[in-house]
């Protein structure tokens, strides 16, 4: 038994020291977002903060619906030139309550983005909806 442990020490000590890297560099890279986005070589991030989210609700529906929180942050990432002309009014964040039964106050935040820029993450990704009453003819 004890033979097998000393032959060959070199290389299990070496095979040791290489598996702890990859599992702390594994380890890292998957601690450091949730998302876990891959981005491509030449890609860049931007995050745009304080973002209006707005409500989209049936026209026969004419209550004033509000959000808590009213803003989000968006991350988005794309190429140097797409994100140097993108600017915060093209990015659009939306609460959807159309055709949906309103028991469920927290809805998630939809995003919609130009073309060459994606979406990485929207912090917070639900909202809450507060429904007044209706208003009376």
């Amino acid at each position: 038994m004890r033979r097998w442990f000393t032959t060959d020490l070199g290389w299990k000590l070496f095979s040791l020291i290489l598996a702890v890297g990859i599992w702390l560099a594994v380890h890292q890279s998957l601690g450091r977002t949730e998302n876990a986005a891959v981005l491509v070589s030449g890609e860049k991030q931007a995050t745009y903060e304080n973002l209006p989210v707005l409500v989209v609700a049936t026209a026969a529906d004419v209550r004033d619906f509000r959000v808590l929180p009213d803003t989000v942050a968006v991350t988005v990432s794309g190429s140097e030139v797409a994100l140097a002309g993108l600017q915060s009014s093209q990015i659009r964040a939306v609460v959807d309550l159309t055709g949906t039964d309103l028991t469920n106050l927290l809805r998630p935040v939809d995003v919609s983005l130009p073309p060459g820029v994606s979406l990485l993450n929207v912090e917070p990704s639900e909202v809450k909806v507060i429904v007044p009453p209706p208003k009376k003819p």
